[in-house]
């Protein structure tokens, strides 16, 4: 038989452990992906250059380097360029975090950009500032045009969190690996990881089918 079934069974501990160690992973950086993308995608379409520039230069830069290198800057660079280091757990949420926030800043300004421009004109003639119209008015309505591709986002970024190993953090794919070295059955010790990603992703994958069917019928 292809799969050893004692490799699941002799180390279950070990695979839930990275299984928590992914799912907290995932919840912690889909938030503050979600908060920082929202913000760079502001950024990108204001009125005030400086900021939309630096929106612009975020995006275009984060987007076309390598996740694995953000994480291994993150983790090592930053402690010899400005002596601020983190554990490895906290390098991957970060790097994740900022690479996942430019794919959904660029989701968010294309849900903005498709909202009738009267929409911002009108919030701010009753009497909302710039920053109130977006929030109140511009932004959710945004959010649901745009949950199909941020739904995507979110599930690739469950997957990309495969790339704390690299760096040494307690998720799934680095317990998976300690497996291996013991078991040296490669083969079953990675399917049964990909069973435990399917475990998180499958669901997500519903639960954003489901909110697409009642945005749409609202």
């Amino acid at each position: 038989m292809l799969i050893d079934i004692s490799v699941l069974t002799e180390n279950i501990d070990r695979y839930m452990i990275g299984l928590w160690g992914t799912l907290l992973a995932s919840v912690i950086s889909l938030i503050a992906s979600f908060i920082l993308g929202t913000i760079i995608a502001v950024f990108r379409i204001t009125p005030f250059k400086p900021l939309q520039w630096f929106g612009t230069a975020y995006v275009e830069f984060i987007r076309n380097i390598p996740l694995l290198l953000i994480a291994v800057f993150v983790f090592t660079g930053l402690p010899l360029l400005i002596g601020l280091r983190f554990v490895p757990f906290q390098s991957g949420l970060i790097a994740l975090s900022v690479y996942t926030s430019a794919f959904i800043a660029e989701a968010i300004r294309a849900g903005i950009l498709s909202v009738p421009k009267g929409q911002m004109e009108a919030a701010q003639s009753s009497g909302l500032t710039y920053i109130q119209a977006m929030r109140h008015v511009i932004l959710p309505q945004a959010i649901k045009i745009v949950i199909p591709p941020l739904g995507n986002q979110f599930l690739n970024l469950v997957k990309n969190t495969s790339i704390f190993t690299v760096i040494s953090a307690a998720d799934l794919m680095y317990h998976a690996d300690l497996i291996n070295s013991d078991t040296f059955d490669t083969f079953s010790t990675y399917i049964f990881a990909a069973m435990f990603y399917l475990i998180l992703t499958i669901p997500l994958s519903f639960g954003v089918r489901y909110l697409e069917r009642r945005l749409a019928a609202n």
